[in-house]
């Protein structure tokens, strides 16, 4: 079994050896514990040492957080010839009363409806080779006042005169690339500003993948200010352009726009690939095209897909501010934006996101952490866990932490230590308790 306090020892320099203590206390708790992951349940299963006081020291100690997963990501994580992908979604938890820090109304996908509870907005490095996302930047969504306002019933106002056609007098062309930004993206801005004074260079970082949430103008021109370029997917109604092009080469043209796109009948000029399979024909198309409601032109890739038996047609509109990414490789950087949904899902059902009852702004910061903390390393002991254990998962992996404490607390009131053939066989049928894929035998007591 690897050593933990071993593995956290690239995160000294940022945080003292009593917090290093309580930290490693507590991964072990948390990698061992079955039911809630809260203060008390992690002071139950923490040992000598790891009492409910304890816990709530921790849980009110300013910790540098996203310091230390860039530490460990560095260390353990990260590899050389590998290209990673900048991510980034909101995650909401539920959370019930009113005294919790930042407990408000926020939209939910799971329920569909808003529910109370905290937002938080993750980012995540993107492995393209190895397929799987490491939460690298957690910062807590609060609502503004404007934004609380919003919510509010609008009252009716009288309706104005029809303005007549054409532009008003005195009107100027607006600069699309100077907008004001929301305060949600000011703070996914700050954060990969953040971001990047951390890395410094170390990864070099191009694209930020994230949801038709942002699939609009003020999204695409704050990632353009932090210098990357965006990946998302815009509305399956959007009203796209072709650039128009003039017959008459001779004759000098103000007209930008072309005809618009019917997604009914696309040109074949902008057909990349098209195939059949199981009955479900797919065409995707690549273009650059325009939409008014954009500064620039945009990267568009459309997958459409026909059920031939029914003659049903869908389509789907993704888009990137870089201009020679090819229509694979937009698809597929886009597909990758889905690790960040498992990192969601194993910190809200195995590392106590859904589950921490703490109130203060501190306390709800380091619960958060710690939770998305808890899944890079348990992305790092399933690598070793696997070598002997191929198929193994987190259910698995904290079957065998939880025997292994077992073991260990049974061995401390025996008289005498059992033999090794013994040891070995109380050590694996104690492991194997809870798991969902059956214990290898290369798996021997450490």
């Amino acid at each position: 079994m690897p050593d933990i306090l071993s593995l956290l020892q690239c995160l000294l320099p940022q945080i003292n050896a009593t917090t290093m203590r309580q930290l490693n206390q507590i991964i072990l708790a948390m990698l061992a514990l079955s039911g809630r992951v809260t203060m008390l349940g992690i002071a139950r299963w923490a040992g000598d040492g790891g009492s409910y006081r304890t816990m709530g020291r921790f849980f009110s100690t300013v910790i540098p957080w996203a310091t230390l997963f860039w530490l460990f990501f560095r260390q353990h994580l990260w590899r050389k010839n590998d290209v990673y992908l900048l991510a980034g979604d909101e995650v909401v938890v539920s959370k019930s009363g009113k005294q919790t820090y930042g407990v408000d109304r926020f939209f939910s996908s799971l329920a569909s409806k808003p529910i109370n509870g905290l937002s938080f907005f993750v980012l995540s490095l993107v492995s393209v080779e190895g397929r799987q996302s490491f939460p690298i930047g957690i910062e807590q969504v609060i609502k503004s006042d404007a934004q609380i306002n919003n919510t509010l019933p609008i009252k009716k106002v009288k309706a104005k005169e029809k303005r007549g056609r054409g532009r008003p007098k005195g009107s100027k062309n607006k600069n699309k690339t100077e907008v004001i930004l929301t305060s949600e993206l000011l703070l996914i801005k700050k954060m990969i500003n953040s971001l990047f004074e951390l890395v410094a260079n170390f990864i070099p970082l191009t694209y930020l993948v994230v949801d038709g949430h942002f699939g609009n103008n003020n999204a695409l021109q704050m990632v353009r200010q932090v210098n990357l370029h965006i990946i998302s997917k815009l509305r399956h109604d959007s009203a796209l352009y072709i650039p128009y092009e003039n017959p008459d080469s001779n004759k000098r043209s103000r007209r930008k726009y072309g005809e618009k796109l019917d997604y009914r009948n696309l040109p074949e000029k902008y057909l990349c690939k098209s195939d059949i399979e199981d009955g479900i024909q797919t065409d995707i198309y690549q273009a650059t095209l325009l939409h008014k409601e954009f500064a620039q032109s945009l990267n568009v890739v459309i997958l459409v897909k026909t059920n031939l038996k029914a003659n049903i047609r869908s389509h789907v509109i993704l888009f990137s501010s870089d201009l020679d990414l090819t229509a694979d490789r937009i698809i597929d950087y886009y597909k990758l934006r889905f690790q960040i949904e498992f990192n969601f899902r194993d910190a809200k059902q195995f590392w106590g996101l859904e589950d921490f009852m703490n109130l203060s702004q501190t306390a709800v910061t380091n619960a958060a952490n710690i939770a998305f903390f808890m899944v890079n390393l348990s992305h790092h002991l399933l690598a070793d866990f696997r070598k002997h254990n191929p198929g193994s998962g987190i259910i698995d992996l904290k079957a065998y932490y939880r025997g292994f404490r077992y073991v260990h607390e049974m061995l401390k009131i025996l008289p005498q230590k059992p033999e090794p053939i013994l040891l070995a066989q109380i050590f694996a049928k104690l492991t194997s308790l809870g798991r969902i894929h059956p214990l290898s035998t290369g798996v021997e007591p450490s």
